[in-house]
């Protein structure tokens, strides 16, 4: 990555973090757009350059999850199914969110802020709906998927599930782990 990106990069961090800390502080709606560019250190119209939405500067890492899942399918080892690599992507992205120590609590602070909030509510489901797209897509691309939308609408229902009871902390690493599997297992008999 050149320099030039580093610091698109960088700025776009900035923004997003003094978005987050505001809206955890105070709430979604209680924050300005204004506000967040002067926590920044920006200016208002660099704040609507990287992101167009007050609510994809709080859910600032879609991006890279969907980045992430795209190039784990497409990428995969030979002989693994493209629903398998989903899978162990979100697993993998699950574990990161709760570690190291107290990242679990920040995510749990991170979703009863969402949750609070209907506007982030809505871009929440926009979004999961978005990554079922993106798996079903994914999975259409590849041999060996008997139905590709199904496939993609049950994995994201139980990712959906899991990784709330994870955030929540009804739930640990391994328990969702192992229902993950049970559902992938699940689908993989039934389709």
């Amino acid at each position: 990555m050149g320099l030039r990106e580093r610091k698109k990069g960088q700025v776009r961090l900035q923004i997003s973090h003094a978005a987050t800390e505001l809206i955890i502080e105070r709430g979604f709606d209680a924050v300005s757009v204004s506000e967040i560019a002067e926590r920044a250190g920006v200016s208002r119209m660099t704040v609507f350059n990287y992101f167009p939405r007050k609510e994809d500067m709080f859910f600032d890492r879609v991006p890279l999850i969907r980045d992430r899942i795209a190039a784990a399918v497409r990428e995969r080892p030979a002989g693994q199914t493209p629903q398998a690599a989903l899978r162990d992507e979100v697993l993998r992205l699950a574990a990161e969110s709760i570690e190291p120590p107290g990242h679990r609590e920040r995510m749990a602070e991170f979703w009863r802020v969402a949750n609070d909030s209907p506007a982030l509510r809505a871009r929440a489901r926009e979004i999961a709906e978005e990554l079922e797209d993106l798996a079903a897509t994914l999975f259409a691309e590849r041999p060996g998927v008997a139905d590709p939308a199904m496939s993609a609408a049950l994995l994201t229902a139980a990712f959906r599930v899991c990784l709330r009871d994870l955030a929540t902390g009804e739930a640990s690493l391994d328990a969702v782990r192992a229902r993950i599997h049970q559902v992938f297992d699940a689908i993989r008999q039934t389709l």
